[in-house]
C-alpha cells in the first residue's frame, strides 16, 4: 500500500514537471526558430501566420506531451513490477537455458528524461529546398546521349551575358595522390610523390602568379622527414603568400561508405596535428575528388572542425545532369535531422564526368584534352579523342583563347554566379619539371591574352580552392537580397554511385571484406587503447614510474593512428587496391594491432597494481595478455590456452564501454577442472563448453570456461583462475545433427538420428525456432508471446554475361540471387549451456553460428549471428545470408552512415538491383506499423531490402576480371573471413506509417547500446606466467558513474607535444550525444543508465582523477572558440560531436 502511494506521488511530481516544462517551452516557443539570417527569408510574415506557427507548434507539443506521459507511465508500471519481481527469482531448467542469471533487479528499469524524447519526435530538416530521397523519385535515370557532353545536355549562351559583369575564372592546378593503389604507399612516394613537391618549390617560386594546392598529410608528412631547412622555410613561405594551400588536411582523402566516424575523426586529427606542429596552418576547404560516393556525415565532420566550404565530385552522373539543369551543383549541405541551420557547410558539386583535365574545362572533353599540356605530341599519353594539345604561340593565341573560354563560359551556364572553377590537374601530375613548364607557361600565355582584350569580359588566373570560395562569397554576399544566400540548401546523401549506363559501385561496399572486419577490430583495440593510455600515463606521472613515462608506447599509439588513418584512404578500406598493395595495408594493420594489444597490457598492469612502484619489476614483455592470437595479416585471430595450474593467475577484464556493463567473458583453458572467483576469493559460476579442433572432433586439451562479469564503465576488473579438484563447472550439453562425434570426452553429446521436433533455443525474452538444417526460421517474444517469421537463408549471385562484368568496384549481377543449395543436410551442433546456447551448422562455404545469451542484461535481448565465410574455390560468385521476415515495410528500409546517423532508403523499381545495394557500417532496419528488424553489423558491408520485410548482406565477392576502373585485375585474394552481427526485434508503440515519409530515423538506446557493444567487445588479459608475489587491486573504475545512455566517449586521445613522437599533459576528450526513436518500450531493457538532456557536470566525470581543466574546442584541435573557457558542465545537443582538451592528474 505504501508503495503504490509513493508511486502516485512520484508520478503527480512528474506530470507537473512537464506541465511546467510546457509552459516554458510555449514562452520560449516563438524563439525556436532557426537564427540563421539566411533562412529568414522563407519564414511567414505577419501576425495572422504567427499566431498558426503558435498554434501549430502548441498541438505538436501537446502530441510530444501525451507520449511523454505514456513513457512515464511505462517507467512507473516498470519500476513497480521491478520491485515485485525482486524476490522472484527465477531459475528454470539451466540445460535448456531457460533460466537466466539476474542481475538485481532495481536496475533493470531504465530512466528517461521526458526533454530527450522530443528530438526525435520533431525531428527531420523542414528547411531543406532539395532532398536527396524526392531528387530520385523526380529522375527517370533514362540516360540519353547529351552531344559532347554524353551525360548532359547542350549549353548555350548569349554573347553579351559578361557586359555587365565579367565573368572571373580560376583555374585551380592540383595533383591527386593516392596512398596506395596500383603501387604501395612507399613506391608512389619514392617513384612520384617525393618529384612533385620537390620540383613544387622550384617550379612555384619562379612565378608570384603560380598555385598549387595538396590534400594528403600522409604524403606531406612523409616528404618533410626527408628535406632541409630550406626546403621547408621555402613551404612555409609559399603557403604565407598564398601560393600553395593544403585543402582538408587529413592524413588521407578517405572513402566515405565504409569508415566508422571514429577512424574518419581520427585520420583527421592526425593531420591537422601534424599541420598545427610543423607548419602551422589551418585548412578552411574540403577537396574530395575521388571517393566513390558521398556522406553527409564527412560534411558534419568538416563543418565542426571550422570548414566553411568543401567540394565533391563523384556522384550519380543522373544526379549530376539534375542539379546542372536546376543550378543546383553548389548548395548548402544540411544534415537530415537538423531542425535548424546550425550544420549547413557550403558545398560545390563538380558537374562532369572526372577531375582529370578533359572533364573540368568545360562540357567537351575533346577540346578540354586539348588544353592539358602534358599531352603535347611527343608525350606518353596522348587525347584519346584524336585531336592533341597545341604548345601556344602569337599564331594560335587568339584561336586557342577563344576555344578554351566558350568552354569556361559554357560551365559557368551551369552555376548561379559568375566565378568559374576549373580545376587543373589528374593523378600523380606535376612530377616532372617539363610538366610544370608547359601547363603553367602555356596557361599563363592564355591568361595574359584573355585578360588584356575586354571585348572577352573575364577575368583569369590561377587560383587555389579556397581563392575560388572566396570570391564566391564576395558574389553571394553582394547578390544577397533581404538576407538570403542565392544557394539552396539540400539534405541527404550522395550513395549509390553510377559513373556510366549500369555500371553502380556497390561492389566495393563489400570487397575485401576480411580487412573490412580488421579495420573494426584494429579501431576498438586504438579506442581502448588511447583510453588506458592517458589513465596510465597520469598515474604514471603521479608515482614517478620512469619506465612507463620513457616507454615507447606514445610512439607506437601514433603509428597506430597514421596506420587506420592510411587504410581509411578509398582504395584501402574499399578493398580496390593491387593484392600487394592490400598485403602492404593488411601487414601495417596487423602490426599495429600487436603494439596496441602490448600497451593495452602494460597501461591496464599500471592501473591495477596495487604498488605502483613495483611496476618496473613487472613490465616486462607484455605481461598481462590478450586472450586472441593472430598469427599473420591474413589469418583469423585465435583464443590463447591459459594453461592452468593450482597456483591461481589473474584474468583482468577490460570495460571499453562508458557504460556499466554486465556481459559473459570467454577464454580458454587446458583443464576441465577450471575455477574462477573473484579477487576477493569468492568463486564464480561457470559455463564450461567444448573446444572444436574441426566440425567434428573435440579437443582433449583445451575447454572454454565462460562466466559473467559485472565491469564498471571504462574500467579493469580482476578475477583469478585456477586448477582445483573442487571446480564445479556448469558442463554445457550437445545435441549433435547429421553427424556423429565419436570422442566426446567429458561432455555429454546426443547424436540425434532422425529428428522429430524442431530445435529450439530460449532465455528470459527471446525463444528461437530452427529448421532442421540448423537455420534460424522463427523468434518468438517472450513479452508478449507473439511470433514472428524471422528466417535467415543464403544465397548466391552470378555476374552478368554482358562485356562488363563485377569486379573490385562494379556489382553487375546476373539477376537476382539464387538460393545456397546444399545436396546432404549440413552437420549441426547445438550447445544448451548456463550462460549462452548456439545452433551451429557447417556448409560448405560458411560455418554459421547463431548464439542466444542467457543473461539479463543488453546481450540477452538480441540474437549474436556469426558467419565464418570461405569461397577461394568460386568463380565470380558473390555470397550473400538473406534475413527475411513478415515485416510489411512498403519498399523503404534504413542504413546508417559511418556508424553516426541513419538514412532512409527507397528501394526502386525503376533501378537495376545493383543501384539499390546501400553501404552499411554498423546496422540497417525495416519497420512497420508495429516492429522493427534491425540486423547490427561489426563491419562495414553492402547491404539492400529487394523485397518486403528482406535484409540482404553481401559478405564477400570472388571475381575473375577487372572492370575496367582502373585497377586492371579482379578479386581473388579471398581470405577465410569472419562477420560478426546481431539481430534485434523491438515493438514500436503504434506509429502513424504516413510518419515514416520523414527524411530522417533514429535507432533505439538499446540499439544504440547493442551496436556498441558488438563493436567494442570486452577484453580479456591473462598473466603470461603466474607470479606469487603479484598484488593487484580488485578493479579499477575511473568513472564516478556510467555515462548518460545516450552519450558515447568517441575516444580520448593524448595530444602531441611540440617535441617528435612525444606527448603532452593534455588530452582530446571527444563526445557523441546519440539521436534515439523513444517510440520503443524502455521496459526491462537492462540498460544500466538514464538520459540527462546532454548534460555531464565535470566534477562528476571522474573518480580516480582531478580534472584541472576542461577546455571546448573544434573538432579536429583546429580552432578554440571565441569564448573558449575552463567548463563545469558539458551540454551537448542531439546529434553533436563535440572535442574538449582535457587534463586530468
Amino acid at each position: 500500500m505504501k508503495l503504490s502511494r509513493q508511486f502516485t506521488v512520484f508520478g503527480s511530481a512528474i506530470f507537473c514537471v512537464v506541465i511546467f516544462s510546457l509552459y516554458l517551452m510555449l514562452d520560449r516557443g516563438h524563439l525556436d526558430y532557426p537564427k540563421s539570417p539566411r533562412r529568414e527569408g522563407s519564414f511567414p510574415q505577419g501576425q495572422l501566420s504567427m499566431l498558426q506557427e503558435k498554434i501549430d507548434h502548441l498541438e505538436r507539443l501537446l502530441a510530444e506531451n501525451n507520449e511523454i506521459i505514456s513513457n512515464i507511465r511505462d517507467s512507473v508500471i516498470n519500476l513497480s513490477e521491478s520491485v515485485e519481481d525482486g524476490s522472484k527469482s527465477s531459475k528454470g531448467n539451466f540445460s535448456q537455458g531457460a533460466g537466466s542469471p539476474l542481475l538485481p533487479s532495481k536496475q533493470l528499469s531504465l530512466t528517461v528524461d521526458p526533454g530527450d524524447c522530443l528530438f526525435a519526435s520533431q525531428s527531420g530538416s523542414q528547411g531543406s529546398d532539395v532532398q536527396m530521397l524526392d531528387v530520385y523519385s523526380l529522375i527517370p535515370f533514362d540516360n540519353p546521349d547529351g552531344g559532347v557532353w554524353k551525360q548532359g545536355f547542350d549549353i548555350t549562351y548569349k554573347a553579351d551575358e559578361w557586359d555587365t559583369k565579367p565573368l572571373q575564372v580560376f583555374v585551380v592546378p592540383h595533383s591527386h595522390n593516392d596512398p596506395g593503389w596500383l603501387k604501395t604507399f612507399d613506391d608512389y612516394f619514392r617513384e612520384k610523390t617525393q618529384y612533385i613537391f620537390n620540383n613544387m618549390v622550384i617550379k612555384l617560386k619562379e612565378d608570384p602568379r603560380r598555385k598549387f594546392m595538396w590534400s594528403e598529410i600522409s604524403y606531406l608528412s612523409k616528404w618533410w622527414e626527408t628535406i632541409d631547412i630550406q626546403k621547408k622555410d621555402a613551404v612555409k613561405s609559399l603557403l604565407e603568400n598564398g601560393q600553395f594551400e593544403i585543402v582538408t588536411g587529413g592524413w588521407v582523402m578517405p572513402d566515405e561508405a565504409a569508415p566508422h566516424y571514429f577512424a574518419l575523426i581520427d585520420q583527421l586529427i592526425e593531420g591537422h596535428q601534424w599541420l598545427e606542429k610543423n607548419l602551422g596552418v589551418k585548412p578552411r576547404s574540403g577537396w574530395s575528388i575521388d571517393p566513390f560516393g558521398h556522406s553527409p556525415t564527412m560534411a558534419y565532420l568538416l563543418k565542426r572542425a571550422g570548414f566553411s566550404h568543401m567540394l565533391i565530385q563523384r556522384v550519380h552522373y543522373a544526379v549530376k545532369k539534375h542539379f546542372a539543369l536546376h543550378k543546383t551543383l553548389e548548395f548548402f549541405w544540411r544534415q537530415n535531422w537538423d531542425l535548424g541551420s546550425v550544420t549547413d557547410i557550403f558545398c560545390h558539386m563538380m558537374p562532369f564526368y572526372s577531375y582529370d583535365i578533359p572533364h573540368t574545362c568545360g562540357p567537351d572533353p575533346k577540346i578540354c584534352c586539348q588544353f592539358d599540356f602534358k599531352r603535347l605530341p611527343g608525350g606518353r599519353y596522348g587525347c584519346p579523342w584524336g585531336v592533341p594539345p597545341e604548345t601556344i604561340y602569337l599564331g594560335n593565341l587568339q584561336n586557342r583563347a577563344e576555344m578554351l573560354l566558350d568552354q569556361y563560359r559554357k560551365k559557368s551556364k551551369l552555376f548561379r554566379t559568375t566565378v568559374v572553377l576549373a580545376p587543373l590537374g589528374d593523378d600523380f601530375r606535376y612530377c616532372e619539371r617539363t610538366e610544370w613548364d608547359h601547363q603553367f607557361k602555356n596557361y599563363q600565355l592564355l591568361f595574359d591574352y584573355m585578360n588584356s582584350r575586354s571585348q572577352y569580359n573575364v577575368k583569369i588566373q590561377f587560383g587555389t580552392l579556397s581563392d575560388y570560395f572566396d570570391a564566391l562569397d564576395k558574389e553571394d554576399a553582394a547578390n544577397r537580397k533581404n538576407s538570403q544566400s542565392m544557394f539552396p540548401v539540400l539534405s541527404g546523401d550522395f550513395f549509390t554511385y553510377a559513373d556510366r549506363d549500369d555500371h553502380y559501385w556497390s561492389g566495393y561496399f563489400t570487397s575485401r571484406p576480411f580487412y573490412k572486419r580488421m579495420d573494426r577490430i584494429l579501431e576498438s583495440h586504438l579506442r581502448a587503447a588511447e583510453i588506458l593510455y592517458y589513465f596510465a600515463l597520469k598515474q604514471a606521472q603521479q608515482y614517478k614510474i620512469s619506465k612507463f613515462l620513457s616507454s615507447s608506447h606514445y610512439m607506437m599509439l601514433t603509428e597506430a593512428r597514421r596506420n587506420l588513418g592510411l587504410f581509411q584512404h578509398h582504395d584501402a578500406i574499399t578493398g580496390t587496391a593491387k593484392d600487394w598493395v592490400v598485403v602492404d595495408y593488411g601487414t601495417r594493420l596487423f602490426h599495429s594491432l600487436m603494439n596496441l594489444k602490448k600497451i593495452i597490457g602494460h597501461s591496464a598492469l599500471l592501473l591495477i597494481l596495487k604498488d605502483k612502484r613495483s611496476y618496473d619489476s613487472y613490465s616486462f614483455d607484455t605481461f598481462l595478455e590478450m586472450d586472441l592470437k593472430q598469427r599473420t595479416q591474413s589469418s583469423l585471430p585465435q583464443k590463447n590456452v591459459i594453461s592452468l595450474s593450482a597456483e591461481p593467475r589473474y584474468l583482468v577484464v577490460y570495460n571499453p564501454s562508458e557504460q556499466d556493463r554486465n556481459s559473459v567473458v570467454s577464454v580458454c583453458v587446458s583443464s576441465p577442472t577450471a575455477q574462477v572467483s573473484s579477487a576477493s576469493g569468492k568463486p564464480v559460476e561457470i559455463q564450461m563448453s567444448a573446444v572444436w579442433d574441426t566440425a567434428s572432433t573435440v579437443s582433449q586439451t583445451a575447454y572454454e570456461i565462460s562466466f559473467l562479469a559485472q565491469m564498471p564503465p571504462l574500467g579493469l576488473k580482476v578475477y583469478k583462475i585456477l586448477e582445483t579438484a573442487s571446480s564445479n563447472p556448469h558442463l554445457a550439453e550437445y545435441a549433435l545433427y547429421n553427424g556423429h562425434i565419436a570422442n566426446k570426452g567429458i561432455f555429454n553429446m546426443n547424436n540425434i538420428k532422425n529428428a522429430q521436433e524442431d530445435i529450439t533455443l530460449e532465455n528470459s525474452f527471446i525463444k528461437l525456432r530452427f529448421g532442421h538444417s540448423g537455420l534460424m526460421e522463427e523468434m518468438i517474444n517472450k513479452g508478449d508471446g507473439k511470433s514472428h517469421e524471422v528466417k535467415v537463408q543464403f544465397s548466391w549471385y552470378g555476374t552478368t554475361s554482358k562485356k562488363d562484368k563485377s569486379g573490385a568496384y562494379l556489382f553487375l549481377p546476373d539477376g537476382e540471387a539464387k538460393p545456397y543449395v546444399y545436396t546432404t543436410p549440413p552437420f549441426v551442433i547445438v550447445q544448451h549451456g548456463r550462460f549462452f546456447s548456439d545452433v551451429t551448422c557447417f556448409f560448405e562455404h560458411v560455418t554459421h553460428r547463431v548464439r542466444l545469451y542467457n543473461i539479463h542484461g543488453i546481450e540477452g535481448q538480441s540474437v549474436e549471428i556469426s558467419n565464418i565465410v570461405d569461397i577461394r574455390k568460386e568463380h565470380n560468385r558473390e555470397i550473400a545470408m538473406r534475413i527475411s521476415s513478415s515485416i510489411n515495410n512498403q519498399n523503404r528500409f534504413y542504413t546508417d552512415l559511418n556508424g553516426y546517423q541513419i538514412q532512409p532508403r527507397m528501394t526502386l523499381s525503376k533501378l537495376p538491383l545493383q543501384a539499390n545495394v546501400y553501404p552499411m557500417t554498423t546496422m540497417a532496419y525495416v519497420q512497420d506499423a508495429e516492429y522493427r528488424l534491425t540486423l547490427l553489423s561489426a563491419q562495414s558491408l553492402g547491404v539492400s531490402s529487394l523485397k518486403s520485410g528482406q535484409i540482404e548482406v553481401i559478405m564477400d565477392r570472388r571475381l575473375m576480371q577487372d572492370d575496367n576502373r582502373g585497377l586492371e585485375q579482379g578479386v581473388h585474394d579471398n581470405k577465410i573471413t569472419a562477420n560478426l552481427f546481431r539481430i534485434l526485434l523491438e515493438k514500436r508503440s503504434v506509429m502513424n506509417m504516413e510518419e515514416e515519409k520523414k527524411s530522417v530515423s533514429y535507432p533505439s538506446l538499446l540499439s544504440h547500446i547493442t551496436s556498441s557493444f558488438l563493436n567494442h567487445p570486452i577484453f580479456p588479459m591473462t598473466e603470461k606466467v603466474p607470479v606469487p608475489t603479484l598484488q593487484l587491486l580488485g578493479e579499477f573504475s575511473p568513472l564516478m558513474s556510467s555515462f548518460p545512455c545516450d552519450i558515447h566517449l568517441v575516444n580520448l586521445r593524448t595530444i602531441q607535444s611540440k617535441v617528435d613522437g612525444k606527448h603532452s599533459n593534455e588530452a582530446a576528450l571527444i563526445l557523441h550525444r546519440k539521436g534515439f526513436d523513444c517510440c520503443f518500450s524502455s521496459r526491462d531493457t537492462g540498460l544500466l543508465c538514464s538520459t540527462t538532456q546532454g548534460k555531464i557536470l565535470v566534477q562528476k566525470l571522474f573518480n580516480k582523477f582531478t580534472v584541472v581543466s576542461l577546455i571546448p574546442s573544434s573538432l579536429s584541435l583546429m580552432h578554440s572558440p571565441p569564448d573558449a573557457r575552463n567548463i563545469s558542465e558539458i551540454n551537448l545537443s542531439p546529434m553533436e560531436i563535440s572535442t574538449f582538451r582535457i587534463q586530468l592528474r
